[in-house]
């Protein structure tokens, strides 16, 4: 079953930046890359819980402002050498809408 929310528009979103959802099962970061593309994980490292919102975004990845642990933004894996995962969340953009997918909440 899917659970797509309206989270705001795409410029609402800074690029290179992130925003974040509050849900009452915590918090998810949605990031915009530099070609406008939106990705959601949960706000938190996988290293030391981490605010993944608050990193740099390069590419597809956000490194964490703790660590400098880098996560893969499409699939909320830790870049080698470490390891760990955070959890992703479906995106899509409908007329300059972000929405999220919460069904794995």
């Amino acid at each position: 079953m899917s659970e797509w929310v309206e989270v705001g528009s795409l410029e609402q979103i800074p690029r290179l930046g992130s925003r974040i959802v509050q849900t009452g099962k915590g918090d998810i970061a949605l990031f915009r890359t530099s070609r406008d593309e939106i990705f959601a994980v949960r706000d938190a490292c996988p290293h030391k819980q981490g605010p993944l919102s608050q990193g740099i975004v390069h590419g597809n990845v956000v490194t964490c402002p703790l660590h400098s642990w880098e996560i893969d933004l499409s699939s909320g894996e830790a870049l080698p050498p470490d390891e760990g995962c955070t959890n992703t969340f479906a995106t899509r953009v409908e007329k300059g809408v972000v929405l999220i997918n919460l069904a794995s909440l």
